[in-house]
């Protein structure tokens, strides 16, 4: 009973400190040469991948958020970005936890995260569609919006056609760069992620 207790105790406090390090990754975004400038890249999933890993999917989940809870503090989005940043954490490192629970090893950890990666990229498409782009359109018109992703190609002449060829490749992008920083930092961090 004791053991149980201290294992619980334990997963709490790896996943509270994980969702404090990837709350204070979300305050270092920033732009992407080939994206609209309100387009952001930061690394704040990489805490929600290693709980995910290390403690199962609840803690990965539990992280996204709590990270998000925190970040709601300060928005400038009213919230939608927090909630679509939420779902989208949520559907990364969810499959790979899921997918590493059944195998336990570098292999189970690739695989999952390459699924989660893509479930995110796809996931990202009609969750920004149907309700980010459709919100944020109550601040900035779609045109707008849409003369942003044009500026860099300009070809581009609706909310799909961006996200298909702008949104999805660069969360799926910045999904693997999470994973690659998950696979150089895991072992080093494994001492203190199990008991």
């Amino acid at each position: 009973m004791r053991e149980k207790n201290q294992a619980r105790t334990h997963k709490l406090v790896v996943t509270a400190m994980l969702a404090a390090v990837a709350a204070v990754l979300m305050f270092f975004e920033f732009s992407v040469p080939i994206m609209p400038g309100f387009i952001k890249l930061d690394i704040s999933e990489l805490p929600a991948l290693l709980a995910a890993f290390s403690m199962g999917p609840v803690s990965g989940a539990a992280v996204c958020l709590v990270k998000n809870l925190v970040s709601l503090t300060h928005t400038d989005t009213a919230g939608v970005g927090e909630l679509c940043n939420f779902l989208m954490g949520v559907t990364f490192v969810v499959p790979a936890g899921l997918v590493y629970q059944k195998m336990k090893s570098r292999r189970g950890a690739l695989i999952g995260s390459l699924i989660g990666a893509v479930v995110m990229a796809v996931v990202s498409v009609p969750l920004n569609y149907f309700v980010t782009y459709p919100i944020y359109a109550a601040f900035m018109p779609m045109e707008g919006i849409i003369g942003a992703y044009q500026l860099i190609l300009p070809f581009v002449d609706n909310l799909l056609q961006c996200l298909l060829i702008f949104n999805m490749p660069f969360t799926f992008a910045k999904g693997m760069l999470d994973v690659v920083l998950a696979f150089l930092i895991y072992k080093p961090l494994s001492p203190l992620l199990h008991k």
